[in-house]
């Protein structure tokens, strides 16, 4: 294994409240704890072991490695072949109760296999190293500052260069449970865990959660495990919805595009919630919607395009310096300082977004539909202004076409609930101020010398979220301005791979130097409007190839290295997988196709 792992060779497991990240050579090489947003105890990916990660695997030579989940769980089981036996290592966190535990159970499969642990805990993202004292001989302490982190286990470990190691034999029909279990330091920590115990509730408790799936099409698997990815990235607590449980895994390696998603994008949760909704699941919705009356409480006029998992606003960006970043990407940043920035597309996302809900049966809210109709008189005020758009570019503001059509989006999404569901709301305003934005994006946002709409007004640059325009009903997918623009992104904006870029890198100013991988969600977006336009051939054809780059387990990044033929972006990327299932529930509801193989793992 070289010093970095690839983003294809990890999994996702956690227990909605944090998440960790498992690598196939059985590394756990990322953990926040206790909160996706906390600190990092193990930070590997971002700059090597010593930064904290926590290793079990056979001694020596691996003759073979393979790795699954549980059924539609978030339960890994990753199984090691060597020369003189099997075992698998299962790694899960218990989810819904009121402790926070990390455990791994090592099972004997055939023959006998020599194994050794390695744990090494760096709190703070790798800067501090803690006091490890061992109280029994199964029992070791670990504690810095606010943080103690117990490990039981049934093996004799020991300290060695600042780590904490046990080497044994494992034996088929053998198990050997390990159990990490986070506390705050003032606090005396909760008992010892039962792990097999532990292990069956949580089978359970994610066997019944995928039971509500209503989707029963032929991608059953690649769309329970893409809702399976969403799930785990809700911070039950609260209902809010992170982009993705990592930070600074870069969008170009190398490069400085490199970004904290460990926090709640409106735009990101609202779709998430689409996505959840689709499937059945009315009760996410509720608490997301709940988690935004919370969050956005107050003058319409400082509602965020982000907010912290428990509805924080303040999200100062900063570096760390002593982290060399994943693959030498740096800088290593935490918080984001796009929480600042004025978005208009968020606000049509999340009209959107609770008009759906509405109309899938979520119980009427006299607050949900107040907030609305200060939103919507909000966006009255402020949609002629630039703004950053849904990039979060960090150059100057524009008017960028997609930012109108979302602020004409959430106009008519007032409007439609108004009518629909009876609700007050001054409608003859509302539709004039909707016909008003409408004709001004079809006047500015359209260039006539080249005969499709632009990225913004007054350019002849384009970009990949005008893809949208159909999906969200602005125009009919067979007018001639959306072939027209369809067929100019085809032309422009499709890299080598025949995947989808968000824009010119080079040409745009967004405040960064050029280069990054295709942006995934911008292909599944070309497949939805292939599936509206009646090119259903070449919807199947591009989904299928998108499917392709899931890793083994069926997790993708947010963006493609067509040139390394990586994955590259945080990772699991909520934004990838909400849009794979919009196109699965897309194609499923205007007929089926057959499936592909995921790509298959290659060490």
């Amino acid at each position: 294994m070289s010093r970095f792992t690839r983003l294809e060779d990890y999994a996702l497991i956690g227990d909605c409240e944090t998440a960790a990240l498992v690598s196939i050579d059985g590394s756990i090489d990322w953990l926040c704890w206790p909160r996706f947003d906390s600190g990092a105890c193990f930070a590997s990916i971002l700059g090597g072991p010593e930064f904290g990660r926590w290793r079990i695997a056979p001694v020596g030579g691996v003759a073979e490695v393979s790795r699954r989940y549980v059924d539609e769980t978030l339960i890994l089981e990753t199984t090691f072949e060597t020369e003189s036996g099997a075992v698998a290592l299962i790694d899960f966190m218990p989810a819904y109760d009121d402790r926070s535990d990390l455990l791994r159970i090592v099972r004997g499969l055939r023959g006998e296999v020599e194994m050794r642990t390695e744990l090494l805990v760096r709190f703070d993202y790798g800067s501090v190293v803690p006091w490890v004292s061992r109280t029994d001989l199964r029992t070791h302490r670990v504690v810095a500052g606010p943080d103690l982190i117990t490990l039981r286990s049934n093996v004799e470990e020991h300290g060695e260069s600042l780590k904490t190691v046990g080497d044994w034999v494992v034996r088929k029909g053998e198990e050997y449970p390990f159990a990490l279990t986070w506390s705050a330091s003032h606090l005396k920590p909760p008992g010892e865990i039962d792990a097999l115990a532990a292990l069956e509730r949580t089978r359970k408790l994610w066997s019944e959660w995928s039971a509500r799936c209503t989707y029963d099409g032929k991608w059953r698997k690649v769309v329970m495990r893409s809702l399976l990815t969403l799930k785990a990235l809700t911070y039950a607590p609260t209902g809010g919805i992170v982009a993705a449980p990592t930070t600074s895994l870069p969008e170009h390696i190398g490069g400085v595009r490199n970004w904290d998603y460990r926090f709640c994008w409106l735009r990101d949760a609202t779709l998430t919630l689409l996505a959840l909704l689709n499937a059945g699941y009315t009760e996410e919705a509720g608490a997301w919607r709940d988690w935004l009356l919370r969050a956005a409480a107050g003058s319409p006029e400082q509602v965020q395009i982000m907010y912290g998992i428990s509805g924080e606003r303040m999200l100062r960006e900063s570096t760390l310096p002593w982290l060399p970043g994943y693959e030498k990407s740096a800088p290593v940043r935490i918080g984001n300082a796009a929480h600042s920035q004025m978005q208009l597309d968020v606000y049509g996302e999340v009209m959107d977004a609770l008009h759906q809900a509405s109309v899938a049966g979520l119980a009427e809210s006299d607050d949900a539909w107040a907030l609305q109709v200060a939103l919507t008189n909000h966006v009255a005020a402020i949609w002629h202004q630039p703004d950053s758009g849904i990039w979060e570019v960090r150059g100057p503001p524009q008017h960028f076409t997609h930012s109108k059509v979302m602020a004409w989006v959430a106009v008519d999404r007032a409007v439609q609930s108004a009518e629909q569901f009876g609700l007050p709301a001054p409608l003859t305003e509302w539709r004039a101020l909707r016909d008003e934005i409408h004709a001004e994006v079809c006047d500015r946002g359209f260039n006539t010398n080249m005969g499709c709409f632009v990225q913004a007004y007054d350019t002849t640059l384009l970009d990949a979220s005008l893809l949208m325009l159909p999906l969200v009903g602005f125009l009919p997918p067979d007018d001639p301005r959306i072939v027209a623009t369809v067929e100019c992104i085809e032309q422009r904006l499709v890299d080598s791979a025949g995947f989808v870029l968000r824009y010119d890198t080079a040409r745009t100013v967004d405040g960064l130097p050029e280069g990054e991988g295709a942006f995934l969600a911008c292909s599944f977006w070309l497949a939805d409007c292939y599936v509206v336009m009646g090119r259903r051939a070449d919807a199947e054809r591009l989904f299928a190839k998108l499917v392709s780059l899931c890793n083994d387990l069926g997790l993708l990044a947010e963006e493609f290295d067509a040139e390394r033929q990586r994955l590259c972006g945080n990772f699991p990327q909520g934004f990838s997988h909400v849009a794979l299932l919009s196109t699965a529930f897309n194609l499923w509801r205007r007929g089926e196709m057959a499936p592909v193989e995921q790509r298959a793992h290659s060490a």
